[in-house]
């Protein structure tokens, strides 16, 4: 098992924290413009902190479905997981480790969610199958679910006012079912967009169970055949994933004031993929499913009135 010292030395002098926050907005508005447009709405340390979480998500995604994922082993992951231990103790390593590592100071994050993610890059290492929703839902927790456990204490809750004792339970409730709810409806979101994209790659993560169920087969998925068994095991997929949105939005409440815009203009910003993949006749397999700006131009005051009333 590869050791690193207790004490690391960067082999470079790294940027500064203020350099390392840009460095993880450029990437987050490269990759990923949708959140993104999310991460404007909220306060500029808040912003700042999901960046850098961002950031190191996408790095840990990379490691897998990268450019160089072909020489990642489990080894390459123990190393990754090495690294991340240094980042708590406040060692960064890279650049782009020292605006985590200043985040990982301002807000109280827990190592855990970010421990389950690099365990949702070994189940990518050796599976490319999923027989029962079941199974897919823990790796689906573990790659995405997880970002919204790293996100909550960024996000923060809004201080519950004094309540009747039958209310008792509500008082500093945290929302974590309802945040990885949201995780898990993205990635779900994620699946049903890239359907094609995953199945080029040999990868198919639509539960077996499920194509069993609308008798659609492997083969006709690697092949994109799209017809009405098709059509009806998209539906069914759809609303899976619509009713963990919906699970989402119980949460949302719960979260600081200044938080609840950004997470419900997210909230629909991506869900809006599902209309989309609808509105396509279920076809992802020649066309992918994206949310035109005028469209999200449109949520965003939604987003806005339902956080006020919400």
């Amino acid at each position: 098992m590869l050791q690193l010292p207790k004490r690391p030395q960067p082999p470079k002098m790294l940027v500064s924290v203020e350099e390392s926050y840009e460095r993880c907005r450029q990437i987050t508005q490269k990759y990923s413009k949708t959140f993104y447009l999310g991460t404007l709405l909220m306060p500029s340390q808040k912003r700042r902190a999901i960046w850098a979480i961002y950031v190191w998500c996408r790095r840990t995604d990379e490691l897998v479905d990268g450019p160089q994922a072909k020489y990642t082993t489990p080894e390459t992951l123990q190393q990754w997981q090495n690294h991340l231990e240094c980042l708590f103790k406040g060692h960064p390593m890279d650049d782009e480790d020292v605006a985590l590592v200043d985040t990982l100071q301002r807000f109280p994050v827990e190592m855990k969610p970010f421990e389950d993610m690099i365990a949702g890059q070994h189940m990518d290492l050796y599976r490319n199958r999923y027989e029962t929703f079941e199974d897919l839902k823990l790796y689906c927790y573990r790659v995405a679910g997880t970002v919204g456990l790293m996100s909550n204490a960024v996000l923060g809750v809004e201080k519950q006012p004094s309540i009747g004792p039958w209310n008792k339970q509500l008082e500093d409730y945290i929302p974590k079912e309802e945040a990885i709810a949201l995780g898990i409806a993205n990635q779900l979101t994620n699946i049903l967009r890239d359907v094609g994209e995953d199945a080029q790659r040999g990868r198919i993560y639509l539960p077996l169970e499920d194509l069993d169920r609308f008798n659609y087969t492997e083969t006709d998925l690697l092949k994109g055949v799209i017809d009405d068994r098709w059509r009806e095991l998209m539906r069914f997929q759809i609303q899976r994933a619509r009713q963990y949105y919906k699970e989402a939005e119980r949460g949302i409440r719960i979260l600081s004031r200044d938080s609840r815009w950004p997470v419900w203009a997210a909230l629909m910003l991506y869900q809006g993929i599902l209309d989309v993949i609808e509105a396509n006749d279920y076809d992802v397999f020649n066309q992918r499913a994206f949310v035109r700006t005028p469209q999200k131009m449109v949520y965003l005051p939604i987003a806005w009135l339902r956080a006020q009333v919400l």
